[in-house]
């Protein structure tokens, strides 16, 4: 007499049915079914997200005036201090804009900043991502770069209606073309293993021989406009030690990242400007 399958067999079999015709699904409309459940899923994070920034304005609203002053003194100083390094920057532009018109070198990719507030993150070792409230509706594009006021945050990884995903550089998957700052070389930088409740980290390779990064001295890492997603002089980390790889020749080491990565609430994409008509014929 066959012998009846239990309850947990029956379920094993039926998930092994289920991956099995997965397995074999093909492959655009898996694609198809992601894109459709994260744009299905956009709504909520972004009605969420909408709703954390009312909760922020309330409690804003209960401080006390003595508080709302002070913050008001110190904002209106760092204020006076942005508005002189703007001015520093606006004549720095106007200096190299005059120099190139007299060598008459061509410009520099452009970029504008898109801002974005983050909506939702995933810091678990398999996706170092943030999900922001802005998508095709803004511009944003896949492949673009993301910054904040520490530095580079990542790369849009792709792009739904109203919202975009981004792979941060603590990520494993993360590739880029970095410099020592001060040192013109470029070397190889790569997101680390992160786990979700330890600092973020990375690597960092064929660093030259005759760089030195210690505790009392670290060095900083920079992007570099080599990689064509970031522009130069972007901060990456911070590099506290280095060890000779196994050919003699260069250099590895751990980056440390901006811990604020974590905790960050806002971001901004960096747009290319679109090339003005006939300029590819000069």
């Amino acid at each position: 007499m066959p012998r009846k399958l239990t309850h947990q067999t029956k379920s094993l079999l039926l998930v092994a049915f289920l991956l099995l015709i997965w397995w074999f699904t093909p492959v655009f409309f898996k694609r198809w079914t992601n894109i459709a459940f994260h744009e299905f899923q956009a709504p909520a994070w972004t009605g969420l997200s909408y709703l954390r920034d009312l909760r922020s304005y309330w409690v804003l609203r209960s401080y006390r005036k003595s508080e709302l002053i002070e913050a008001g003194v110190e904002m209106s100083r760092l204020n006076a201090a942005y508005m002189l390094r703007n001015q520093q920057a606006d004549f720095l532009d106007r200096e190299i804009e005059r120099l190139e018109a007299f060598y008459e070198m061509p410009s520099y990719e452009q970029f504008h900043y898109e801002v974005a507030r983050v909506v939702r993150r995933d810091l678990t070792a398999w996706w170092q991502q943030l999900v922001i409230r802005k998508g095709v509706n803004y511009g944003i594009k896949t492949g673009q770069a993301v910054v904040f006021s520490g530095g580079v945050v990542g790369r849009v990884s792709s792009v739904g209606a109203y919202t975009s995903t981004v792979e941060l550089i603590s990520s494993p998957h993360f590739r880029a073309a970095a410099h020592i700052e001060g040192d013109e070389r470029p070397v190889e930088f790569r997101g680390g293993d992160n786990p979700g409740l330890l600092p973020a980290t990375g690597h960092v390779s064929t660093v030259p021989a005759d760089i030195i990064a210690t505790l009392k001295e670290p060095v900083r890492l920079t992007s570099s406009r080599l990689g064509g997603v970031f522009p130069d002089g972007l901060t990456l980390g911070w590099i506290y030690s280095l060890d000779p790889s196994p050919d003699g020749l260069f250099q590895t080491g751990k980056v440390m990242l901006d811990p604020r990565l974590k905790h960050v609430r806002e971001v901004a994409v960096l747009i290319p400007f679109e090339p003005r008509p006939g300029a590819e014929e000069q």
